[in-house]
């Protein structure tokens, strides 16, 4: 790594007063020896304990590379982290949770791999997982490996925070809802799967706090799936997509209705029979998704023209009034 790249480090916290001190004591006994400068982004997500003032804590005592962006409320960690990125200004960006459970001594390693092998996104592999079998791993498990099939991108562990990007890619990315654990496959729509590489970090088990996640996440993974399928296969023609359902609407309800024409012709009543109603609401359901496509495309040439609002608020930046950079 060459000394003029600059290593953004964005870490979103909730309600995480007890760990903040340790995190950024580890950040920094993990990247001082590193051949590169960077920023620790610290970036409180409507905390409502001592959270807040930990990092500012933090802020002064480490020096004008530390920040801390804080959030008016709690906006999820998908927002926390697109508003970390946003005012990273590295040519690099690293993210890991705030609960102690990544380990930024894998972060150099890591970034050795992105600048060795010429890549645009190296995600961490919880190989050795410190969680429950039955809530966190197994769902997430099953999550990855569906994940993994409907994307194309092929990952061990989708969940891990812990990644490295390179800035010019990741900030083309923007994250809505809880879309955080499906940034591989929002990169990958910017650049080539075979530009995107995993490899297996430390894990550790939670020391301070309770997990923010359980069971009900999973929902929210299958939503988020089906969302990101769309996006994926239909984000710059999704009038193709709801075409191509009213054409095969309209095509069952013409057939049904060619049918119906036909018993007609032999003297059959069809006024009363289900299929003449079905045949009709087919019909109806075609015109429908029709409309909606022309409006759907309508929509996305808007989304790609005017995409410069945010689905976060700050309400403040803590920072010394000139911001630096730590190491070389």
């Amino acid at each position: 790594m060459r000394n003029s790249a600059r290593l953004s480090v964005v870490v979103p916290v909730f309600n995480e007063q007890d760990s903040i001190a340790a995190l950024v004591e580890r950040i920094h006994q993990a990247l001082s020896s590193a051949a590169l400068r960077w920023e620790l982004i610290l970036v409180n997500d409507g905390s409502f304990d001592a959270t807040h003032a930990r990092a500012v804590e933090a802020c002064a005592q480490y020096g004008s590379h530390v920040r801390v962006v804080d959030l008016y409320r709690n906006f999820g960690q998908t927002a926390a982290l697109q508003a970390g990125i946003d005012h990273a200004r590295g040519d690099l960006i690293a993210t890991m949770d705030g609960d102690l459970q990544n380990d930024p001594c894998d972060i150099p390693a890591m970034i050795e791999r992105l600048v060795e092998q010429d890549l645009d996104l190296v995600a961490g592999w919880r190989k050795d997982r410190k969680d429950g079998l039955w809530l966190r791993k197994l769902p997430s498990r099953l999550a990855n490996a569906l994940i993994g099939r409907v994307t194309g991108v092929r990952l061990h562990d989708y969940g891990c925070t812990l990644k490295v990007f390179r800035a010019s890619i990741v900030r083309d990315v923007r994250l809505y809802g809880e879309m955080h654990r499906f940034i591989p496959a929002w990169v990958a729509m910017r650049t080539g799967p075979n530009r995107i590489q995993e490899m297996p970090v430390r894990h550790h088990a939670r020391q301070h706090g309770a997990s923010k996640y359980g069971l009900s996440r999973t929902f929210r993974v299958i939503i988020d799936l089906a969302v990101v399928f769309f996006f994926l296969r239909y984000q710059a023609r999704p009038g193709h997509f709801f075409g191509l359902l009213g054409f095969g609407l309209g095509a069952l309800g013409v057939l049904a209705l060619m049918h119906l024409f036909v018993l007609k012709l032999g003297g059959v009543d069809i006024g009363g029979r289900p299929l003449f109603l079905t045949a009709v609401m087919l019909v109806v359901l075609s015109v429908q998704m029709f409309s909606t496509a022309v409006l759907a495309e309508m929509m996305s040439r808007t989304y790609f023209e005017s995409r410069e609002d945010t689905h976060y608020r700050i309400r403040q930046i803590d920072a010394p009034a000139e911001d630096g950079w730590y190491g070389a």
